[in-house]
This record gives C-alpha cells, sequence and structure tokens, in this order.
C-alpha cells in the first residue's frame, strides 16, 4: 500500500465501527454443514484440528490446523465435514463497517490465512470468549479490544489487499484534505479553507469529511495538533508558550484544548511524561 493510501486508511479506520455477535470454540458435529446461503455477518474460523470445508461463491477451500478463515458477509457460501474427525475451531460473528459500507466489501482479502504466531492467535480468540461470556460490565469493552488485535493481524498479515474504495474520486479528494491537514498544522485552517482545496461548498464538505474520519473538520484538526503537541511536551524542552504557537494556537486556547483532549494541563502532561 502506497504512502498516500496509508495515510487515508490510517485516518478512516479510526471511523470503523464493530460489533461481536457471538464467540466461542466448537469441535463441530459431523452434521455442520450448509449450502449456498448468504450470512448478514461476518465470519472468522480459527482452526485448531480436523478437516472440512469452506466454500466462497465457486471456490472451495480445505483449511487445516493453523489456519484463519474469513468469510465475509453478503457472498454466498457453503461448508461442510469430510469425515468423522471434523473442525475443532475457534470462531466468531461479527459486523465491521465504515459509514455504511462493510469493510470487506472494501478489502479484498485472501479466504484462507496462516498466521506467524499461532500461540498469540490462540491467546486472542481464548480472550475473547471468555470476555464475551462474562457477565462483568466491562465485557464488551475487553471483547472490542481483544477483537481489534486479531483483525489487525489478519490485516497485517494478509499479505495482498485490493482497495475498493466508494469512489475513487471521493478517495482522491480526501485523501488532498488529510495531506494538506498533516502539512499545515502551524497554519490557520479554516472549513471554507479546505473546502475550496476540493472544490465542495462547505456544508457539502462538512458532511463528507465527518463521514470519512467520524469527526467534524475543527475535531480532527485539533486532535492532530494534540497529537503533536503531546510529541513536543515529551520529546523537545519547547515552552508551552512556544509549542502553542508552533501549532497556530494561542496559548490559552491552546492550554483549554489539549486539556479537553487529555484531562491535563500542558505542564501536567509534560511533569507526568518526565516521570514515565
Amino acid at each position: 500500500m502506497n504512502a498516500d493510501r496509508k495515510t487515508f486508511w490510517k485516518t478512516y479506520l479510526s471511523g470503523l465501527q464493530l460489533h461481536v455477535a457471538v464467540a466461542n470454540y466448537t469441535k463441530v458435529p459431523i452434521s455442520w454443514k450448509d449450502d449456498d446461503y448468504t450470512p448478514d455477518v461476518n465470519k472468522l474460523y480459527y482452526i485448531q484440528e480436523g478437516e472440512g470445508y469452506v466454500q466462497i461463491g465457486k471456490r472451495k477451500y480445505y483449511p487445516k490446523a493453523g489456519d484463519l478463515c474469513l468469510l465475509p458477509a453478503d457472498v454466498i457460501q457453503s461448508y461442510g465435514t469430510l469425515s468423522e474427525d471434523t473442525f475443532g475451531k475457534y470462531w466468531c460473528h461479527f459486523t465491521a463497517k465504515l459509514d455504511n459500507f462493510n469493510l470487506f466489501q472494501m478489502l479484498e482479502m485472501p479466504v484462507i490465512l496462516t498466521v506467524n504466531d499461532h500461540n498469540g492467535l490462540k491467546e486472542k480468540f481464548e480472550r475473547l470468549v471468555a470476555h464475551h461470556k462474562s457477565e462483568e460490565w466491562t465485557a464488551e469493552l475487553h471483547v472490542q479490544a481483544a477483537f481489534l488485535e486479531i483483525l489487525a493481524m489478519l490485516l497485517e498479515q494478509a499479505g495482498h489487499v485490493a482497495i475498493n474504495t466508494p469512489t475513487t474520486s471521493s478517495f482522491e479528494k480526501m485523501n488532498v484534505v488529510l495531506s494538506y491537514i498533516e502539512e499545515h498544522l502551524s497554519e490557520n485552517m479554516s472549513v471554507d479553507t479546505l473546502a475550496q482545496l476540493v472544490h465542495f461548498h462547505p456544508n457539502y464538505f462538512i458532511r463528507m469529511f465527518k463521514s470519512t474520519t467520524g469527526l467534524s473538520p475543527i475535531q480532527y484538526v485539533n486532535r492532530k495538533r494534540m497529537d503533536k503537541a503531546r510529541q513536543l511536551l515529551t520529546f523537545t524542552s519547547q515552552s508551552i508558550s512556544a509549542v502553542a504557537e508552533s501549532l497556530g494556537m494561542d496559548a490559552t486556547y491552546f492550554s483549554r484544548v489539549f486539556k479537553e483532549y487529555t484531562a491535563l494541563s500542558p505542564s501536567e502532561y509534560r511533569e507526568l511524561s518526565m516521570k514515565a
């Protein structure tokens, strides 16, 4: 993936909406079988033992122990057993959406992936299953955390991933804006200025920007500035007023925004970072 697309997707994935519907470990029965159905959820199977098959469209696959299988939603598929030595597998059903798009409508990747770190992936699935079954009030947060680790491993080890953005022109235009923001954090950036970059009416631009990043333009700019501010406060000896100036912000306004994002004043953050 080239640098421009990495910048775009790093931002775009921050708006990913995930829901894990179910997660478990199963030694499937010999009767485990279904033909030509179209699920409305994505499925992951992490095969631990046994044999069987999955079919996506017209292509049939025979996963083996150690394989991670991705069966995307809204695609016709089948599965079944081959013998009494059936699959033992960790599995989960989930949705993953960016705006109204299924993530795996936008990312084309292999159905079968042999992972590098089997122990690490098994531990992640064990945590996912345990937290999914937990009655603790924080269980859903742990489910999300464990699943995000699994999803990140899946994407990182998938090798070639083809990207189908909803529209090429929209991707290109938003990439222009995101790159401009990265390069001009020290300058005043109005919505009108950003909208003019892509020749959009400001109201339409705001809607499109928020649907892409999950944030309004000013929220996104401030978040990027606060990310930069944390780096400067941690790794340089610049004064707080100098940090604010380098980000094109008045010192008082900078301190207020920084505290909104971190719950600490710039001086408190610097003091804590020095002790870490």
